[in-house]
């Protein structure tokens, strides 16, 4: 009986050892401080784009519409590089979804995906794997914009356009 008791105490003590444990590891999650890093590395991306495109027009001498094409290129290239470098993810990591939904976002996660599968080679690897991502993205798009052009043009034939 008393070999019970001592069994049923050690288990008891493993149980509150092992939930002091969960306890401790268990990441915690400040939801205020998550949305200001996000407002802040979504703003910071934002300043830097708009700072191109002010450069572009103003001291390259080019129309908006150019020099914002230019902007989206030079975004893109930067987040590529970033990630090609493994600093991308630090900046995900910290700012969340203000680094993950603009355009370098999805930059990042096709030039993520062409590096780790470049080891299986360019055919297999890259060219296959890196339409994991934008794979879909490119088909909804598409597909998105084929459903508005006939909504559109079923307007327009009815004369509500």
């Amino acid at each position: 009986m008393s070999k019970n008791l001592v069994e049923e105490f050690v288990e008891e003590e493993r149980k509150k050892d092992y939930q002091e444990y969960v306890k401790e590891v268990t990441p915690t999650h400040n939801l205020a401080k998550q949305m200001f890093h996000a407002f802040l590395c979504g703003g910071i991306i934002c300043i830097l784009g708009q700072f191109i495109l002010n450069y572009c027009t103003n001291n390259m001498n080019m129309e908006k519409e150019i020099a914002g094409s230019w902007t989206s290129l030079v975004l893109i290239l930067f987040s590529v590089i970033l990630t090609a470098f493994h600093q991308y993810g630090k900046i995900v990591k910290w700012g969340g979804a203000g680094a993950l939904v603009p355009i370098t976002g999805f930059a990042n996660s096709v030039a993520a995906t062409a590096i780790e599968f470049k080891k299986e080679g360019q055919v297999f690897g890259v060219g296959c794997k890196i339409f994991t991502i934008a794979g879909p993205v490119i088909l909804y798009g598409i597909f998105s914009s084929w459903v508005l052009g006939v909504l559109y043009w079923i307007g327009k034939t009815l004369g509500m356009v």
